[in-house]
């Protein structure tokens, strides 16, 4: 049995996308467990952008089964064009291998209302959110009102919980928010059609999973945000709404912490992040223009400009600690050529103490300082590189430091979009 967790390890966007697609040519599915359509995942194949909010970047690899697992919030709307997006590229997309969880819920328009109008409402401490109701949604998961695929499948159940949830939240929308409420008979009718194009995907996905477990299938758990953005362990109240980390994994999808063999971590070489909250090693001025514009940091949802700094260690060794974290795929090593200067964080000042543990506190890493390790740059382009020995000295070195600052061992590098621009240092399964 070898099956693994692939998750961000800094504030997401790390390239996700880009390693499940490269690693599920060596598993049989692909599992999505947490988010929503808030998250982009983008894989480049033969030169062609292909991005993905709902489907399991699996989906792009011939023979793989891609399972949208309970823990993620379906846009029906955003998941059926995706589908009609796939399938015009050329990608053969059905029932037999995409499975939709019946346990997933739903989002529904008030989410997207209400979400829009709160972020508005907070003027310059703004959370960043996407606007596309992940949070409300999440809120009414937890708060048991929410509506799940069983339920927009079958008429008469949408029909009853939709009557009963539309008064509270068009109560809210109207009084609370200054909002048009929502009309019923629009809402109903176009979630129901949308209903009946889902149902053929839709099945128990958790025993699903598990009888392909026993059946000794290799399962890839993707994730969507990085750890930094999980509701318990991220820079709250600065995050995403779900458990981002290897633990949401399992809850997100029905399948036992013992049968998980492996997690590996997604980081850049450097760092970014979308949206407001802490960030101790962003740099800005021409730097971090450099850093957006050679690494073109702007968001696959929103198209948002990313904040960009330097590789911060004290997260991500945060990070690997919080999940089990074995081995790092690192992105984008190829943006730092032509940099003269290189700069790894190793800890955080604050009130004159160095702190080497990530803190809780968004007070403290708000106003904390980085401590930086510099070393030297290089200048030779790595893109057309296909082994480890290939690397100039000086990447060598970073990589080297990455390890020892994380305490976690680097299993693949990405030297550019395609899928050939990877090398692999280790051994995926040993």
């Amino acid at each position: 049995m070898s099956n693994l967790v692939l998750i961000g390890a800094q504030w997401g966007d790390e390239g996700k996308g880009r390693i499940v697609d490269v690693i599920a040519d060596k598993v049989d599915v692909v599992t999505r467990y947490q988010g929503g359509s808030n998250a982009g995942h983008t894989i480049v194949i033969d030169g062609e952008t292909i991005i993905l909010h709902h489907i399991p970047s699996g989906m792009l690899r011939e023979g793989k089964l891609s399972i949208i697992g309970n823990g993620v919030v379906v846009d029906p709307g955003v998941l059926l064009d995706e589908i009609e997006r796939l399938r015009s590229a050329g990608y053969v997309v059905f029932d037999g291998n995409l499975k939709l969880s019946d346990r997933a819920h739903v989002v529904m328009p008030y989410h997207k209302d209400i979400d829009l109008a709160r972020e508005e409402s907070l003027g310059n401490i703004k959370i960043g959110t996407t606007g596309r109701g992940i949070g409300p949604v999440y809120e009414d998961k937890v708060a048991r009102r929410g509506i799940r695929v069983s339920e927009l499948i079958d008429k008469e159940s949408l029909e009853k919980r939709l009557r009963s949830v539309l008064e509270e939240k068009n109560l809210y929308l109207t009084k609370v928010l200054d909002r048009e409420p929502i009309d019923f008979e629009r809402v109903y009718g176009e979630y129901t059609q949308y209903g009946e194009e889902l149902k053929p995907y839709v099945t128990d996905t958790s025993m699903l999973l598990n009888d392909l477990i026993s059946a000794g299938k290799r399962i890839l758990f993707e994730g969507a945000q990085g750890v930094l953005l999980d509701v318990d362990f991220g820079t709250y109240p600065y995050v995403t709404s779900s458990s981002a980390g290897a633990g949401g994994a399992c809850t997100g999808t029905g399948v036992s912490p013992t049968k998980i063999d492996h997690v590996f971590g997604v980081v850049k070489s450097y760092t970014t992040r979308v949206g407001g909250g802490p960030f101790p090693s962003e740099v800005s001025g021409e730097l971090g223009l450099k850093l957006r514009e050679y690494g073109a940091e702007y968001g696959s949802t929103t198209g948002r400009p990313r904040r960009c700094g330097w590789f911060d260690s004290v997260a991500v060794r945060y990070s690997a600690k919080l999940n089990g974290i074995s081995g790092l795929a690192l992105t984008k090593l190829d943006i730092l050529t032509g940099f003269e200067k290189i700069k790894i964080c190793v800890g955080y000042e604050y009130n004159d103490e160095i702190l080497t543990n990530f803190p809780s506190s968004v007070e403290v890493l708000t106003n904390c300082s980085p401590v930086y390790e510099e070393l030297g740059g290089w200048e030779d382009e790595l893109s057309n590189l296909a082994k480890y020995s290939d690397l100039p000295p000086q990447a060598r070195a970073f990589l080297d430091k990455i390890e020892e600052t994380t305490g976690v061992p680097i299993f693949v590098i990405s030297l550019g979009a395609s899928r050939e621009q990877v090398i692999f240092l280790k051994e995926l399964f040993s």
